[in-house]
């Protein structure tokens, strides 16, 4: 009798931690009702980049890195089912797969694209809507004024224009788009070269947090805005690293593809606090660039000085 009452007195003690460990686990908080998605951190030309002969992309051709994809990013409102493309690149295909996959849904295109300027690796994945490839059905593009003409001008855009593979919507400079109740996005203009049309960066802007987001720009001192108050006034800023400094790119004229160097961003943002520091999350990586490398010395040097460096199918809460 006394062994019985032991063994049940056992078996009810494990139910009782089991049900408090139900209890804990329903307790948890539940996923943000929008969350952002790093689907693609390196620059327009990819990693491995054409023609390069050197040491960082070697390896790469004969092993390629799943996780060296051209920038974008991934915009899900989980309550009200909407998910959101930033920049249509030569990657789209597999974005668009892993942006699915974070919203939960059934179906293989967002509720809208948006697009900075067109440069190829920001809009060139739009040609997987034509009917060579998936033959989309009025899919949402958002773009600004000079990219809307240059896209309803100009071949082969147009023919997914004509053929209603795609709707663009139209965007205005500083005016909001709102989304859905949980979302809303902000375009404003940036020096660049803009050859075919403006370029922009976007303000997104969730139910509790605020997303900056420049992939490309010519220098900050170029831009009629102070980065410094840009970055006080969101709760992330992900911005152009192209390149580490200027010896990675001798190769090349840098008039001809101005960046701010990290070197020279990390300098200006030396002296903002360290709360506001690690608000910057360096992206858009140039194939040369030793940031994709988390071993170099200039990782290293970004971390230590307070920065966030982008990495592929980096989830934030907004």
């Amino acid at each position: 009798m006394k062994y019985n009452l032991i063994i049940l007195a056992i078996f009810l003690a494990s139910c009782s931690t089991k049900s408090s460990k139900n209890e804990d686990s329903t307790s948890q908080p539940e996923q943000s009702a929008v969350t952002l998605h790093i689907l693609g951190t390196v620059q327009d030309g990819g990693s491995p980049h054409i023609g390069c002969q050197k040491s960082c992309c070697a390896e790469l051709f004969n092993n390629p890195d799943p996780t060296r994809k051209v920038v974008s990013l991934g915009l899900v409102d989980h309550k009200n089912k909407k998910s959101y493309l930033f920049e249509a690149t030569p990657d789209m295909s597999s974005q668009l797969k892993l942006l699915k996959e974070h919203a939960r849904s059934n179906r293989e295109t967002p509720d809208g694209i948006f697009v900075t300027h067109a440069h190829i690796g920001h809009y060139t994945g739009l040609m997987y809507l034509g009917r060579e490839a998936l033959g989309g059905n009025k899919v949402p593009v958002y773009a600004m004024p000079r990219m809307k003409a240059f896209l309803e001008s100009n071949g082969p855009w147009e023919q997914l224009v004509s053929l209603k593979n795609m709707e663009i919507r139209p965007l205005k400079n500083e005016v909001t788009a709102q989304l859905t109740p949980n979302i809303k996005v902000v375009p404003f203009t940036v020096p660049h070269r803009d050859e075919y049309s403006e370029t922009v960066g976007y303000r997104i802007i969730g139910p509790n947090k605020s997303v900056l987001f420049i992939p490309d720009i010519d220098k900050w001192s170029k831009w009629e805005k102070d980065i410094l108050k840009e970055i006080k006034s969101v709760d992330f800023a992900f911005l152009d690293a192209t390149f580490f400094d200027g010896p990675e790119i001798d190769s090349r004229n840098i008039s001809e593809i101005p960046h701010p160097f990290v070197i020279e961003s990390m300098s200006l943002f030396k002296n903002l606090p360290k709360s506001e520091k690690s608000k910057v999350h360096f992206i858009h990586f140039n194939h040369t660039n030793a940031l994709l490398n988390k071993n170099s010395d200039s990782h290293k040097k970004v971390m230590e000085a307070g920065f966030h460096i982008s990495a592929f199918d980096q989830k934030v809460n907004l």
